[in-house]
């Protein structure tokens, strides 16, 4: 199993990434504190587009173009598939 980069320079690192081509699906590892005051752990998941604006400069968006959709799919199911691969693993060594 991977290793949870927490941090560098104070910036939260991602877990995972999944690429295809300008569609990126990404997990986070997160932590917070519960309403009854116990820490908990989850993770979230970004998704953007990359591209390159009018003057060759790289931004990112959640829209998609129509021939996007398919690598959308793709990324999410992997990152899908990750997280519940990960649960599993988790959830029998408890």
């Amino acid at each position: 199993m991977e290793a949870i980069q927490k941090s560098v320079s104070g910036k939260n690192l991602p877990e995972k990434k999944f690429r295809a081509g300008p569609i990126v699906a990404t997990i986070w590892a997160n932590s917070g504190i519960s309403k009854d005051g116990e820490k908990v752990s989850y993770r979230t998941i970004s998704f953007e587009r990359t591209y390159k604006d009018k003057n060759d400069e790289w931004q990112t968006t959640s829209s998609l173009r129509m021939n996007d959709l398919p690598k959308a799919i793709l990324v999410l199911t992997k990152a899908y598939e990750s997280l519940s691969l990960t649960e599993n693993v988790i959830e029998e060594e408890a």
